[in-house]
């Protein structure tokens, strides 16, 4: 942490993007926005299983770093409207129904306007199966959301937004060539990968610093699959940078960007093991991303002048076939179709979308590039869990084998694990941009 100040100053000349309004700041600074904010533990009590990677045996054996929930409750005097952000690896469809449906009728929050996203840290606990303890975490979990969001919802006060943008480089295309013609998990700094840091800030009407939101795309795989320590990788690193620089209770969720694609420079295969401490790799990602944040933030303006609205909407894609004979996945129905939940929430002239699967880089590039709202940004893992949802030109191309070229490579992980058979990208920014416009 010796420089700091020099990387600060650095990020600050180099990497904002100028002031950058969240909010209409047209009637003299006089708003009727209010925000309430919460934080609470999550970190399993019990040693339950690990999610993330499908090769490790039995459950954690320790907490490297704690696992957190943070809600953030706005009011704008007609709506309100609840992000809550959680260190687990993801969040189920059922999962998303019962929280959303409890924080409905206990808060008056309707089930549109809220936004329940994780930072996809694999190294977190598993949040479905047989397992009476694993059943048990869930059940303490899901109460557990509910209640920091009721929290947030009665700790409001008047407050301010606005919003920044930065540019951190500390991740880069996993989609690699093997020099056989094939597509692995490595790291390719031909293909495209979307550096762009959102940043979103939130203060009350004397100042205090209540808020600071980071939005990037960045797989949290910095530990690897020999990890059995829980820890909330290197989003959980960028917050606790930014919370402890700022004190006094302010919160610094992340929300992770499309990054279905993208990994970090570091890892995975960084692990808390032979007792040495490889937390190197999570830490420096994540203290490069909140220096640029911080950076950014200092020439953030802020208003009070924000409406807030809200739109959901459940899209049908065409399924690959399955197997009958096995269970169907998350998103996957008899129907032959994937059903993805998209979300829109709207606060002044900032938009959030949401998705529920791990998007691609590019397709939120070209979603928010048309865009009418140049402060618009995508939160991926949000309202549910469908899987990878790719670009068409990464599929594998019929009769042909191998990559196209090293800037668009086809085949490999992600375009074989998607459910979809095919049009995730299409449907996915059309839709989007059609509930932009409706909002």
């Amino acid at each position: 942490m010796k420089n700091r100040t020099l990387i600060s100053f650095l990020s600050a000349l180099v990497l904002i993007s100028g002031l950058i309004f969240g909010c209409d700041n047209t009637n003299g600074g006089k708003g009727s926005l209010k925000v309430g904010t919460s934080k609470i533990n999550i970190t399993p009590s019990i040693p339950i299983p690990m999610a993330g990677y499908s090769g490790r045996r039995g459950p954690f054996k320790g907490v490297h770093d704690s696992l957190h929930a943070r809600a953030v409750v706005f009011d704008d005097g007609k709506n309100k409207a609840a992000i809550i952000t959680v260190e687990l690896v993801g969040i189920s469809n059922p999962i998303w129904d019962d929280v959303t449906t409890r924080i409905e009728k206990e808060t008056g929050i309707k089930k549109d306007f809220i936004l329940l996203s994780a930072i996809h840290t694999h190294s977190g606990p598993v949040t479905g199966g047989p397992n009476d303890t694993i059943t048990a975490y869930v059940d303490e979990l899901k109460t557990k959301l509910v209640n920091v969001t009721k929290e947030a919802m009665n700790k409001m006060v008047d407050a301010k937004l606005g919003v920044g943008k930065g540019e951190c480089k500390m991740n880069i295309s996993r989609r690699a060539m093997d020099g056989h013609g094939k597509v692995e998990l490595g790291l390719n700094p031909y293909a495209p990968c979307d550096h762009e840091v959102g940043v979103i800030r939130i203060d009350d009407t004397s100042g205090k610093n209540l808020v600071l939101y980071m939005n990037w795309p960045c797989h949290a795989v910095v530990l690897g699959p020999r990890n059995y320590l829980i820890t909330n990788d290197w989003p959980g690193a960028a917050s606790k940078v930014v919370e402890t620089t700022l004190g006094n209770g302010a919160i610094a969720p992340v929300i992770i960007g499309a990054s279905g694609d993208i990994n970090p420079i570091y890892g995975p295969h960084l692990d808390f093991v032979d007792n040495r401490d490889y937390s190197f790799g999570k830490d420096a990602i994540g203290e490069d991303l909140a220096d640029v944040s911080l950076a950014v933030m200092k020439n953030i303006k802020t208003s009070a002048n924000c409406k807030i609205s809200a739109i959901q909407k459940v899209i049908s894609l065409p399924a690959k076939p399955r197997d009958p004979s096995r269970p169907s996945r998350p998103g996957q129905t008899d129907d032959g179709t994937v059903k993805i939940r998209l979300s829109a929430l709207k606060i002044g002239d900032l938009v959030l979308t949401g998705v529920s699967g791990e998007v691609f880089n590019q397709i939120s590039v070209q979603m928010r590039n048309q865009s009418p709202y140049k402060n618009t940004f995508m939160i991926t893992h949000c309202n549910g869990s469908v899987g990878y949802l790719v670009t068409e030109n990464a599929y594998e191309v019929p009769g042909q084998s191998g990559y196209v070229d090293k800037v668009h490579p086809t085949g490999g992980y992600e375009p074989t694990s998607t459910r979809v058979k095919t049009g995730a990208e299409k449907a996915i920014i059309e839709n989007l941009l059609e509930m932009i416009k409706q909002l």
